[in-house]
Parts: C-alpha cells; sequence; structure tokens
C-alpha cells in the first residue's frame, strides 16, 4: 500500500478528504480534496431575493452577476454597496436608488448547482444586433485558455468553468459546481472590473441549456461555445436571438449548430420535419 499526496486540499473551494484508490494491481490511501459546496443567500436592499448552491468562490461576483443576468440591475453604476457576511453565507447589495420592483417567482432551473432565474423563458429579447464575427481558431485558443482557468477542476473535478474573451485573450474566468453560477459569476466579474461583455465570447465547460442562452443573450454575447451540448430550445432561441452556438469543442474539431456566418461559414438549410 503507498499514499498518494495531493495538494488539492490546499485549494479555495475545495476541502480534504482521505478516500481509497483501488488500481487494477495495488491499492492506495490518498489524502486528496473534494469540491466545497455552500447555500448563499442573496439580499437586495434587505430584502432576500434568492438562494444558490454554490461554490464558496467569488460569491460577490456570483451576487452582482445575477442581478444583471436577471436584469435587475443594469451597470455596476447602480450599485451602492456589495458585502458578504462573517462567515460568507449572505450577500447584501444596496443600490444607489431605493425602489426596487424585482420579478418574485423565482423558477428552479434543471441545471446543475440548483440554477435560478427569475425571467419567464416565453419573455424573449430582441435579436442581437450585432455584426461580430470570428474564426474557428479563435474558439479553439479561447477553449485553451478555458481549459488553463479550471484550477480547481484540475485538481478536484466536480466544477464547471466559464470565461469571456475576445479574439486575442481571454478576459474574466470563474468556476463553480454550478454551470449557470459560473456564467453569473463572470458576469459579476465584468461588472466589477469595468469589462464590455457585447461582442464577446462566451465559452462554458457544462452543456448550453436555454437559461445558459439567455444569459448570453442578456451579455450581448453573439457566439457561445462549449465542450459539450446545446439543447433543442436553447438552439431555437439561438436562431431567434441572432446567436452563433458552438459546442462539442475538442481539440481539432468542433460543431457550429446556429448562425455559421458568424465563423465564417455558409449557412444551413433548415431541416424539414
Amino acid at each position: 500500500m503507498s499514499l498518494s499526496l495531493s495538494p488539492a486540499h490546499t485549494l479555495p473551494g475545495a476541502l480534504p478528504f482521505t478516500c481509497w484508490t483501488v488500481h487494477a494491481d495495488h491499492t492506495e490511501l490518498s489524502h486528496t480534496g473534494v469540491i466545497a459546496e455552500t447555500l448563499v443567500s442573496i439580499y437586495l436592499n434587505g430584502q432576500e431575493l434568492a438562494t444558490v448552491m454554490c461554490s464558496p468562490l467569488d460569491e460577490e461576483a456570483l451576487a452582482l452577476g445575477f442581478l444583471f443576468n436577471e436584469g435587475v440591475i443594469s451597470s455596476f453604476d447602480e450599485v451602492g454597496l456589495v458585502q458578504a457576511n462573517l462567515p460568507r453565507t449572505t450577500i447584501d447589495v444596496l443600490l444607489k436608488r431605493a425602489h426596487v420592483n424585482p420579478p418574485r417567482r423565482l423558477i428552479l432551473t434543471s441545471g446543475c448547482g440548483g440554477g435560478v432565474t427569475l425571467q419567464h423563458l416565453t419573455a424573449s429579447y430582441p435579436a442581437l444586433d450585432s455584426a461580430y464575427q470570428t474564426t474557428p481558431q479563435v474558439i479553439f485558443q479561447r477553449m485553451k485558455d478555458l481549459q488553463g482557468a479550471a484550477v480547481l477542476y484540475q485538481h478536484v473535478r466536480g466544477v464547471h468553468t466559464a470565461v469571456l474573451g475576445d479574439d486575442s485573450r481571454l478576459l474574466v474566468s470563474a468556476e463553480d459546481i454550478g454551470r449557470h453560477n459560473a456564467v453569473d459569476k463572470v458576469a459579476g466579474k465584468a461588472l466589477q472590473q469595468g469589462i464590455p461583455t457585447r461582442d464577446r465570447l462566451l465559452l462554458t465547460s457544462g452543456r448550453i441549456s436555454s437559461e445558459m442562452l439567455a444569459k448570453a443573450r442578456r451579455l450581448g454575447v453573439p457566439i457561445v461555445a462549449s465542450r459539450t451540448s446545446p439543447t433543442s430550445i436553447s438552439l431555437q432561441l439561438a436562431h431567434a436571438w441572432n446567436i452563433c452556438v458552438v459546442g462539442y469543442v475538442r481539440q481539432g474539431t468542433l460543431r457550429v449548430y446556429t448562425h455559421p456566418q458568424r465563423l465564417g461559414l455558409p449557412p444551413v438549410a433548415p431541416q424539414e420535419g
């Protein structure tokens, strides 16, 4: 029997854990780490708005991105204070305006990590007015950036990564147990750092669902890419919102589902049936 050591337990967002690792020819005791999970309540002007299962990382950015992606705020200039309590189980967001009427109906989505959205998906945005185009090579490069930013994933797995980038570089990255949360954190970090999100690239390690597509549209992102698949409703929304959806991005290969002209490809004839 050998002893396997890992630095994972020293990473923010991970907890130490000892387990048995069984190989074909031997067994070893592994001192490793597991992904941490916590409940964080978001309060807006003193009123509880939502409670989210998330990774204990960048909780302030999560709260800000959630409020932005749900249309409660439009810029960081509207925010007077963002503050966590001592155990970081509550994030208080105080706006500069006193009267806030956020939607009251919380919808629990199908996303891992218990993604929450306030919007009805039937309430659509207009088509994105953007002529932005890039190349498949840029998508490949930003996906490499995503993999490089997935520090917690590389040590303990069980976590999603999302990044915002442009044609030349990665701009913002975030990790979370929930793919929706990771996108909200990216939005929140962009707000905090004054980084425009319009005409950028949004990449995620998780499935592109209808809720994820709605967040991308709110951010003004014309291209969304993932290592895995989109859903049928997300593709319907992408068609309507003028968003290019790219899936199964691997080394040297990817699939372009909607608006391929954004990657310099000819349109695909509509499928019958």
